[in-house]
């Protein structure tokens, strides 16, 4: 069994478990100090000789969301990475138990050309085995033979893309489907199984390449350099403005339960007391039975009401990440609130509330308020002032005393009227207003931006991923 490899740090095993720790915590991963000092315990209790039984028992103590895995396991590979390999007792190629096994040496020619086709004939046979752990020492093998290049400026001289088009894994689907219906018919649910079996094993070797690269990576430039561009930020760390597709997924799961929460602290200012307003009436007619002393109390029941929103938002290009998160969280929103108006705006506003009916999908949603939504009657460039005007011009009794007004966008002008009368006297007329914002709070009154004037208007929040969003729905 190979043993996870660790570079001698002070402190001994403990000290590189510390640093392993903190940088997971780097990383955005909550680590407490109770967890740490169960992850300290999980060294006593696992096989150090098995490498994924110290990832998973590791994973199983300092994790709470499956969201938190692929960031903890590039970290893991940087701080565990697969020692070298023991030389073997018996004939080359044979185990420490005298068992050979496949892709752990070859025999190589001197010839490049025949070095990689007989490194892709040996790729076949080892995606046709699916066996893990050949695959990840040929891929360790693939790079020191394939992937070194030219030293980047960074200090990096080994390229997992060098491997990958070496080897090109994805030419050999063929030949893999054919060995694993072992000649039967193709087509039907025989072949889906083959070709997602095709697409797993592919995909572990891909990420077994770009593992060992880190790995090498890490030894030439340090852990800490590599991990800062190898992990990806969590899903509530993408900045909105930046988020791309594949974020869209994790940040739905991420804005359902804090619409909830936004809902229920909204909906707790409109609250009088516990048990309703005071019944005078029936208070003081039970005070006669003790002498005119109102002892009992009695209350209107309380009515629960949902509270009512309207939703401002910047749908312009300069923002279109941001628009999406911004149109579903209204969507969520949605469930939670008895009134909910959306408005969109760029440099005219138009109310899109018909396009988020229940069930209605964002994506088509966003992509209908494009095609026919009246946002622009100009050039195309926001103008807070004119949409605000358009707004307070067309729907005049959409913001009373029970609405909460949020608006969400840059507050850049294009050095155009910030229209501040018109939104200060919005914000009068309802029971609250927040603005969220995606730029970094240092870059607002930079430039076209007006978000400091707006700030003295109207209460402005630093809005720039879901994990600021949480911050601002628990402050609220």
């Amino acid at each position: 069994m190979t043993a996870p490899s660790t570079t001698a740090e002070p402190g001994g095993l403990a000290g590189h478990l510390d640093g392993f720790v903190r940088a997971v915590r780097e990383a955005g991963i909550p680590v407490g100090i109770s967890q740490a000092v169960d992850a300290a315990e999980i060294l006593t209790v696992v096989d150090l000789l098995d490498r994924e039984q110290l990832r998973h028992g590791l994973a199983a103590v300092l994790l709470q969301r499956a969201a938190q895995r692929p960031a903890y396991d590039v970290l893991f590979d940087l701080w565990w990475p697969l020692g070298e390999r023991p030389a073997a007792s018996g004939s080359e190629g044979e185990d420490d138990d005298g068992e050979g096994t496949p892709g752990s040496t070859l025999d190589l020619p001197g010839d490049p050309g025949e070095l990689t086709e007989l490194m892709r004939a040996q790729l076949l046979q080892l995606l046709l085995d699916g066996d893990d752990e050949a695959l990840r020492r040929f891929a360790r093998q693939a790079v020191e033979l394939l992937g070194q290049g030219q030293p980047s400026p960074s200090g990096q001289s080994f390229f997992s893309y060098r491997v990958m088009r070496a080897l090109s894994p994805d030419t050999l689907v063929s030949q893999l489907l054919a060995g694993l219906l072992g000649g039967g018919e193709r087509g039907g649910l025989a072949e889906q199984v083959a070709r997602q079996t095709i697409r797993e094993r592919l995909a572990a070797f891909r990420a077994a390449v770009e593992a060992e690269v880190r790995r090498r990576s890490a030894e030439q430039r340090g852990r800490e350099r590599v991990a800062k561009s190898a992990v990806r930020p969590l899903a509530d760390q993408v900045d909105f403005l930046r988020a791309q597709a594949s974020d869209l997924a994790e940040l739905r799961r991420t804005v359902a339960p804090l619409a909830r929460r936004l809902a229920v602290r909204l909906s707790a200012r409109r609250r009088h007391g516990r048990e309703g307003r005071l019944d005078f009436r029936k208070t003081v007619r039970a005070s006669l039975g003790t002498g005119g002393v109102p002892v009992v109390t009695h209350h209107r029941p309380r009515k629960v009401h949902k509270p009512e929103l309207v939703v401002l938002c910047d749908v312009s290009g300069s923002v279109a990440g941001f628009s999406h998160f911004t149109l579903m969280l209204t969507q969520a929103l949605r469930e939670h609130f008895t009134g909910v108006r959306a408005f969109a705006f760029v440099d005219s506003t138009d109310e899109v509330t018909r396009f988020f009916r229940p069930g209605a999908d964002v994506a088509d949603a966003v992509a209908r308020i494009g095609r026919e939504a009246d946002v622009v009657s100009f050039d195309g460039h926001s103008d807070y002032g004119n949409a605000f005007e358009v707004f307070a011009d067309r729907w005049p009794s959409a913001l009373g005393p029970k609405t909460s007004l949020l608006i969400l966008g840059d507050g850049r002008t294009n050095y155009r009227r910030p229209g501040l009368p018109v939104l200060g006297d919005m914000v009068k007329r309802c029971r609250s207003a927040h603005w969220l914002n995606p730029e970094p709070r240092r870059l607002w009154g930079s430039g076209d931006s007006a978000a400091d004037a707006y700030g003295e208007v109207v209460d402005m929040v630093e809005c720039r991923n879901a994990a600021q969003l949480a911050d601002f729905v628990t402050t609220l």
